[in-house]
């Protein structure tokens, strides 16, 4: 089975994604992308794949997947049950992880940390323990706080043993992943998401036909195409705007990929509950109030 490409979006400013979600969600599938991530899972149990290894999993699961390696948590839950908390992501790519250990080489560990990702790594019930607080609150940390976090989280890996999870004969293979058709639409939408591009030009990316593509690219990625990337831009919008000196609401619409700020507009709201100018104010007031 071909696991799907996720497109992983870190801010700009930032170094480090750090996010939260519940069950359902549209990235609860079989799926892979570039950077390393750490999964720590709140609340559910049931089944984890990563790579070639499938475990049982239950609240405190805190798991270090590597580089393009394939993985998915699947929740035992009945029918139309929901968890508005699951678990809680923090994805980075690579080079940070070496660029840190060349700066600082107090931190030596972090480079066997990242070679051990290579497989998979799943840490010790007392090392999710000392990390679920630390995640929690990096996820809405800012700053220096942040980046304090970062590195606190990352050390107290680094000093668990942990388990390797996939075998050490498991290769992951991104260009094989790469093969499937809706993984290259999805390379070319984050290659060319503030181009003008249909649905039919990735159907065409994909080598699919137009139907057979929407089907399928619903199936992997639990929307429309056109949503998918209305939602890439908005996050690409809302990254711009947190610039300081950033350019008017009318330029980040065009620059972002919209080309009429009424739609821009609509779909900001709809995403972020309320408008871009009140989002740059908000930003502001926070600033002025740190």
């Amino acid at each position: 089975m071909t696991p799907d490409l996720e497109v992983v979006q870190i801010g700009q400013g930032q170094s480090f994604t750090a996010w939260e979600h519940g069950w359902p969600y549209h990235t609860v599938r079989w799926h892979f992308h570039p950077e390393l991530e750490i999964h720590h899972v709140v609340a559910t149990s049931g089944h984890y794949y990563v790579g070639d290894f499938i475990g049982e999993f239950g609240p405190g699961n805190l798991v270090l997947c590597g580089p393009n390696l394939p993985h998915n948590w699947v929740s035992q839950l009945a029918p139309g049950e929901t968890v508005p908390l699951r678990n809680r992501v923090l994805q980075f790519p690579e080079e940070l992880l070496l660029r840190i250990a060349d700066l600082f080489p107090d931190t030596g560990g972090f480079q066997a940390l990242f070679a051990a990702s290579r497989r998979g790594v799943v840490f010790s019930d007392a090392c999710a323990a000392a990390c679920g607080p630390i995640l929690g609150e990096l996820v809405h940390a800012k700053g220096p706080r942040r980046a304090a976090l970062f590195l606190d989280l990352l050390a107290r890996l680094a000093s668990d043993p942990g388990r390797q999870l996939a075998s050490d004969t498991y290769r992951p293979d991104p260009s094989g992943f790469m093969t499937a058709g809706v993984n290259k639409a999805l390379a070319y939408i984050n290659q060319n998401l503030t181009e003008d591009f249909a649905e039919t030009d990735l159907a065409e990316v994909a080598n699919m036909t137009a139907s057979a593509f929407s089907r399928s690219f619903r199936k992997h990625t639990g929307m429309g195409v056109v949503e998918y990337v209305n939602r890439l831009r908005i996050n690409l919008a809302c990254q711009m705007l947190m610039n300081a000196g950033a350019k008017t609401v009318t330029e980040i619409c065009f620059a972002t990929g919209f080309n009429n700020l009424s739609n821009f507009n609509r779909q900001f709201l709809r995403q972020k509950g309320m408008n871009p100018s009140r989002f740059r104010a908000l930003l502001e007031e926070n600033l002025k109030a740190a």
